[in-house]
């Protein structure tokens, strides 16, 4: 699949995420985990944004288990993992081996022609401004290793 690019807006990401339509299980997620807040300060984060589909892939019942209020923790280190620090366009992720990640996990990183993966995840569309970073929507959740 080709990466589509979008060009920057005024939005923050939380409210970029809104906004974008393919991203409600997310936004939804953020919230839950105590999130927004970080995601509307000044940043720059890169932020790897798993679409609704993608969230649809997990087993089922696990979305709601990471919803729980228990799992708070489990599921700001799931969210964690799809964040970097710094404004990276996918031009600057494919040049990488790995990513390492908010939650302090590298998530390896491969570019295969257009095909731009991290961890597995294929980013579909690429390059989402923000104010304070870029999103990239990618069709699977990646799940950090247990420490």
């Amino acid at each position: 699949m080709s990466i589509q690019t979008q060009t920057p807006n005024a939005q923050n990401l939380v409210d970029t995420v809104a906004a974008n339509g393919s991203f409600k299980t997310f936004g939804k997620a953020l919230e839950q985990a105590g999130m927004t807040d970080t995601l509307r300060g000044a940043g720059p984060f890169t932020v790897f944004a798993p679409t609704d589909a993608a969230f649809e892939k997990l087993p089922a019942g696990r979305l709601e288990t990471l919803f729980k209020p228990e799992n708070k923790e489990e599921l700001r280190a799931l969210l964690n993992y799809h964040v970097v620090s710094g404004r990276k366009l996918a031009a600057d992720v494919g040049k990488w081996e790995s990513a390492k990640t908010v939650n302090g996990q590298m998530a390896p990183v491969k570019l295969n022609g257009k095909d731009l993966t991290i961890d597995g995840a294929h980013v579909t569309t690429a390059d989402i401004g923000s104010s304070n970073g870029v999103i990239h929507a990618i069709d699977k959740v990646n799940l950090p290793t247990k420490h």
